[in-house]
């Protein structure tokens, strides 16, 4: 029994006690004017809903503490590729399974949420198994329908990175008579065509003997110990190596010496249809060659690109026709119908009449004295502009067939400039490469290594096996090893694909005078050391333009990709 204390009044409360029960006050009459579940608004929400305006919807009682269902709130700190799954939608959004009214606009929370949705497939495509619900590709980033066979890509890669839900094992540790194998397999030009599926790629000897025929290419000049591929902006990674012929002019024309012949052995193998194509690669600019009936060509073909004002010209002088492709018909180029550009001395005419022209109009008017002419430098130097804005660009692409190419190889081996004269790369002649042998070449392996990591899913952990391929790897190479992996990862994998920006423009679309004819095509060029569907691929006409194949998906033996 509580005893009675002198001046104590019962109804006295401390601070904190009348603080906690305006609260609770408070509490129940929010309790009362809302439904039950959810928590009070407050009067400024309530007056801007009544305004009409679209607020976020206001969260339930259960996110505090409430007994009520509570909506699940996305972490701010959590990945994108792993955010948890909503699991109700608010009381005033509209049902999953019902398209919003047209017209309704976004909150900023929804809209958030729809880029989120776009970007996670873009950015998960490789990481994600097949059987995960997700589209690897949104429809507007699908450069082609679903086929069976990819694009042919005519741009030399750096790196190759494949995943797969399916181990790549059987890509490590080949023993010594299935490596021996696959050289001899390379060097015969033995066709093997591979199962649809392999049960167990581990024990498949022909599995791997093929996977090491499909990594061999040459190469010329071989000096191990410095990068040769890339040569454009190889400089950073030369600066410090050991070159000793850059201070020796006896030794630089012994490696040109060398190099020219390796070069005219290569186009006569070319020729002859003995090679199907091969990459010179300067530390300027790359030159492509292929061989008549290729890219839908009757004739030889040459690309080079970059190219420079100076270079263009001093092919002009050498009497080398060749065309520009991207550059359309305009004032500052003449071309004529059938893409081949003019002559530097009618250019140089066309130029004239059009100054006159330009200045006759103030003769007429009788002020030809008193409004100063630009003088000739200026003229030309404004001229000048527009040709030298698109130098070192895939816009200054050139293409030339038939005997001109002939003419490009003469010109390359006597020009002075296709060398460097200071720097690293001094007195070093171009790379060339290829896929068959040819006089001086030394053959080369590209570098392959297997992974096994572990990536976070919506259930936990899982196993993602990934096989990377690193050197220069060229058009009939990833098309052997997309063949190879078909079979070997039951037609279920994803690539990101690398490629050696200067060389993404010889994909082109290029101007053909007539349609060849496919089983001529392939009959001449059986002995060309490509496998019969390379040879089919890299026979179309190319599509991808100035741009490549950068990510590659397999879904049941269906290929998805992106350029």
């Amino acid at each position: 029994m509580a005893l009675s204390v002198p001046g104590y009044s019962p109804g006295f409360q401390k601070p904190p006690e009348v603080v906690r029960l305006r609260r609770k006050r408070a509490r129940s009459r929010g309790t009362a004017a809302s439904p039950p579940g959810e928590l009070p608004e407050p009067a400024a929400r309530r007056a801007a809903l009544a305004a009409g305006l679209l607020l976020r919807p206001f969260p339930a009682a259960g996110g505090r503490g409430g007994g009520g269902r509570a909506v699940a709130r996305r972490n701010p700190f959590a990945r994108l590729d792993n955010r948890p799954q909503v699991a109700a939608e608010p009381p005033d959004g509209p049902a999953r399974d019902q398209p919003e009214a047209p017209g309704r606009p976004l909150d900023s929370n929804q809209e958030n949420d729809v880029l989120r949705e776009e970007k996670v497939p873009e950015r998960t495509a490789v990481t994600e198994l097949p059987e995960t619900p997700q589209v690897s590709f949104s429809e507007s980033d699908i450069s082609s329908s679903k086929s069976t066979e990819l694009p042919v890509d005519w741009s030399i890669k750096t790196r190759l990175l494949f995943t797969s839900s399916e181990p790549f094992t059987w890509a490590d540790h080949l023993k010594a008579q299935e490596e021996a194998q696959g050289l001899v397999q390379h060097c015969r030009a033995i066709e093997v065509t591979l199962p649809k599926s392999i049960q167990d790629p581990k024990l498949s000897t022909e599995l791997r003997c093929t996977f090491q025929q499909s990594l061999v290419y040459w190469l010329h000049p071989a000096l191990s110990w410095l990068p040769l591929f890339p040569r454009i902006g190889a400089d950073r990674k030369m600066t410090g190596k050991t070159s000793p012929w850059s201070n020796d002019a006896t030794l630089q024309h012994v490696l040109m010496s060398d190099w020219s012949v390796s070069f005219t052995s290569l186009y006569n193998l070319l020729k002859t249809k003995l090679c199907p194509y091969f990459y010179v690669c300067t530390y300027q600019f790359t030159v492509l060659f292929r061989a008549a009936g290729l890219a839908g060509n009757d004739l030889i073909t040459a690309l080079v690109s970059p190219t420079t004002r100076g270079l263009r010209e001093a092919m002009r002088n050498e009497g080398i026709e060749f065309s520009l492709p991207l550059i359309k018909e305009s004032g500052h180029k003449k071309e004529t119908a059938s893409g081949t550009s003019l002559g530097y001395g009618e250019e140089q005419t066309i130029s004239d009449e059009d100054e006159e022209e330009s200045f006759s109009w103030l003769e007429e008017m009788g002020v030809q004295d008193e409004i100063k002419k630009p003088d000739i430098l200026s003229i030309k130097l404004r001229k000048e502009k527009h040709e030298v804005q698109m130098d070192h660009r895939p816009e200054s692409v050139v293409f030339m067939k038939g005997i001109n190419t002939f003419t490009l190889l003469n010109f390359l081996i006597n020009s002075k400039s296709l060398v460097a004269t200071s720097g690293p790369q001094a007195g070093l002649p171009p790379t060339l490469l290829s896929p068959v042998a040819f006089r001086g070449a030394t053959m080369q392996m590209l570098k392959a290594r297997s992974v096994n990591v572990k990536t976070q899913a919506l259930s936990g952990y899982r196993d993602q096996f990934s096989l990377e391929i690193t050197g220069p790897i060229m058009p009939h190479c990833l098309h052997s090893l997309t063949m190879l992996l078909k079979s070997s990862q039951s037609g279920s994998f994803s690539a990101l694909l690398y490629p050696h920006e200067p060389t993404a423009v010889f994909n082109i679309c290029l101007p053909v005078d007539k349609v060849l004819n496919t089983e001529v095509v392939h009959k001449e060029l059986t002995n060309c050391g490509l496998h019969p569907k390379t040879l089919e691929q890299l026979s179309e006409i190319p599509l991808l333009g100035k741009s490549s194949l950068r990510n590659v998906v397999m879904r049941d033996y269906i290929y998805n990709w992106r350029s």
